[in-house]
């Protein structure tokens, strides 16, 4: 195999490493076809073009993937595709209600048991315990089960 041949792959193994490390991280398909490249021109520097040469490119190939290497583990470099924001969001969780036992709203939809009641101005589903409620009638919230808050119509 010329040394052309040999040039190529060495050029293209490291340049696929780079693009691995720096580039689009973390895909290893990319990683694994530079690394291939890379072993074959230095398996075939040392078959063609003998010992001193391929410990040449040995060496300059790991000083090169060394370097490399810590450029791309670089904090800043490493800042740019990892995850840095912390999530602050919340759920309304029924179990915690803002809307206590003994609250009185009005429904905005039909409780067939389960609907919309407005609380204040608090939006919340609720559900009856089996009982129909038309909307616009006036309910007195009776409890939380689970994850629910239980109204009863208001006579």
């Amino acid at each position: 195999m010329d040394w052309l041949t040999i040039a190529l792959l060495l050029f293209f193994g490291l340049a696929f490493l780079v693009v691995e490390v720096i580039f689009i991280p973390g895909t290893t398909v990319v990683g694994l076809v530079g690394f291939g490249l890379l072993a074959a021109g230095i398996w075939f520097s040392y078959r063609d073009l003998g010992t001193s040469t391929g410990h040449l490119l040995l060496a300059a190939s790991a000083v090169f993937i060394g370097a490399l290497v810590y450029v791309g583990l670089r904090p800043r470099n490493l800042n740019r595709m990892a995850l840095t924001q912390e999530n602050h969001g919340h759920v309304l969780d029924a179990r915690h209600a803002d809307v206590l036992p003994g609250t009185v709203g009005r429904t905005l939809s039909a409780l067939r048991p389960a609907g919309t009641a407005l609380f204040a101005e608090a939006r919340r589903e609720v559900t009856t315990r089996g009982e129909f409620v038309a909307a616009g009638s006036d309910v007195q919230v009776v409890g939380i089960e689970q994850n629910r808050i239980v109204v009863q119509q208001i006579v």
